[in-house]
């Protein structure tokens, strides 16, 4: 007999599904062209999960459901309430821009973005490999078939396939890694496996090996060096509406089961997997900013641009234990949390931006495309130099302050190696400043190609100028945010 906690450690997860079921219904009566009464009753569903995570995040309880595999703890919470905003916030900026291109036939872009929300949300609370995985490949399905949305659309359909086989090769090194850990541990449970591990009676070498595979898995997942095939080539193939949901939300349930695998089930082997951390983190940086520079096609720009970012956030995962010691753990983990959490909040607003542009025939994601745009439309030209600039860490965006909470945790372990990266790291934002001042540059200095102006429905120019005032109000007082993540961070290192 299930208890009643654990029923109510998944409310918000059973909400979203008998929702994302009710709407995939319903929408076969609509007979609107924008598919205006699914839009609304997907963000009416969507934002009732959202203040339901909310609500769980800001209580603060942690609860262990269904036999120890599923936690419900602050920073699960508060992962998924961000995640479910980032969904609605995309569905927003992307409607107008499906409706001109025929993707609004049926009503798939809303309900497979809430069973990608639905995977995001298992993989989040997942405390058992076996779940983690179910929400990692309900997601990932999810994923291929958005991408793959417009059925007449060559580039869409390659992208589709890329990112399938590219996909399911980044599944198979997951499970087999976990397949590993069960082998040598004997459970699926990440607490027991944590146990299992710091009890040191497993052999280390076996250990070590499962680990290789769990890190290229999650690597896949976070679209870092040299596991980033997928991620150019998906940006910019898919529909610029689908990119932003491959682009934003599922960053943050990336990083939430690295989190739960490689801390909560495997801190104890922390020396190794640093390492390899460390590895992948100087992989990403070079070449994501090193060959954003070359790129013209502004969506290809800002894939290079991810993996360079997700470096960052590698380096804060990789300074939580120094000689054993976890006494930096919950500083660093959770600047690496703020830094994913506003990362995500910059990207929303500058693929806005994008999709806001693109008109019916024209795509607009060139960077030539957004020349003189200050001219043409002064508002979202400075949403864009927003997010820009937070981008490339200059202050007083929030992305300075996400960037240097991380370096500031490097430095603050006192290790030769990490002051090192840490200047690595600094290096290599300078050099990516470079790209991201270009756009600015183009869209103030250069002479616009049309005339135009452009014109946005009255629900994505509020959201807009919410998301980029957002990345300037967080960078002026980002004190709120970063004491939420690291009590999330706090109570999650103690349960």
């Amino acid at each position: 007999m299930i208890d009643k906690s654990s029923w109510i450690a998944v409310y918000p997860e059973i909400v979203l599904l008998v929702m994302a079921c009710v709407i995939a219904l319903t929408d076969l009566f609509v007979k609107s062209p924008r598919r205006t009464s699914t839009y609304v009753l997907t963000l009416l569903s969507l934002g009732v999960v959202a203040l339901l995570n909310g609500l769980y995040a800001s209580g603060g309880q942690t609860i262990y459901a269904f036999g120890n595999m599923v936690v419900s703890d602050a920073m699960g919470n508060w992962l998924k309430c961000f995640a479910t905003i980032a969904v609605m916030i995309t569905l927003v900026y992307g409607r107008p821009y499906a409706a001109d291109r025929d993707m609004l036939r049926g009503g798939e872009l809303f309900t497979l973005g809430m069973f990608s929300l639905l995977g995001m949300s298992v993989m989040i609370s997942g405390n058992n490999f076996l779940v983690i995985y179910l929400g990692l490949e309900l997601l990932t399905l999810s994923s291929y078939a958005l991408v793959a949305l417009r059925r007449d659309n060559a580039t869409a359909t390659e992208a589709a396939m890329k990112y399938f086989v590219l996909g399911a090769m980044a599944s198979g090194f997951l499970l087999y890694g976990l397949s590993m850990m069960y082998g040598a541990t004997g459970s699926l449970d990440v607490t027991a496996v944590f146990k299992a591990v710091a009890s040191g009676q497993i052999k280390h070498q076996v250990l070590v090996f499962g680990l290789v595979f769990i890190v290229a898995g999650l690597a896949f997942k976070l679209g870092v060096v040299p596991f980033h095939m997928w991620i150019p080539d998906v940006y910019q193939g898919a529909p610029t509406a689908v990119t932003l949901l491959v682009a934003g939300a599922p960053k943050l349930a990336a990083f939430a089961i690295a989190i739960r695998l490689l801390v909560e089930g495997l801190l104890p082997l922390a020396f190794d997997w640093q390492q390899m951390l460390a590895v992948l983190a100087i992989g990403s940086l070079l070449l994501g900013n090193l060959a954003a520079i070359a790129q013209t096609n502004l969506k290809r720009m800002l894939a290079y641009s991810t993996i360079s970012q997700m470096g960052f956030v590698l380096l804060g995962l990789m300074a939580g234990v120094v000689n054993g010691n976890t006494l930096s753990a919950e500083n660093a983990y959770s600047s690496a949390m703020f830094y994913m959490v506003t990362y995500v909040l910059t990207t929303l607003a500058s693929f806005g931006v994008i999709l806001l542009l693109a008109r019916e025939g024209f795509e607009s994601e060139e960077i030539a495309d957004f020349a003189g745009l200050n001219q043409r439309s002064p508002l979202y030209a400075g949403v864009m130099a927003v997010c820009m600039f937070s981008l490339a860490g200059i202050p007083p965006m929030v992305g300075f302050y996400a960037k240097l909470s991380v370096l500031q945790a490097l430095i603050s372990s006192g290790q030769t190696v990490h002051i090192a990266l840490a200047v690595f790291a600094v290096m290599m934002s300078l050099i990516g400043a470079f790209y991201y001042l270009r756009v600015i540059k183009v869209m103030y200095f250069d002479n616009p190609i049309t005339a135009t102006s452009v014109s946005a429905p009255l629900d994505v120019r509020a959201v807009l100028s919410v998301n980029g005032a957002l990345v300037l109000i967080l960078g002026i007082v980002p004190g709120g945010l970063m004491t939420l993540c690291a009590n999330a961070v706090v109570q999650m290192m103690k349960t």
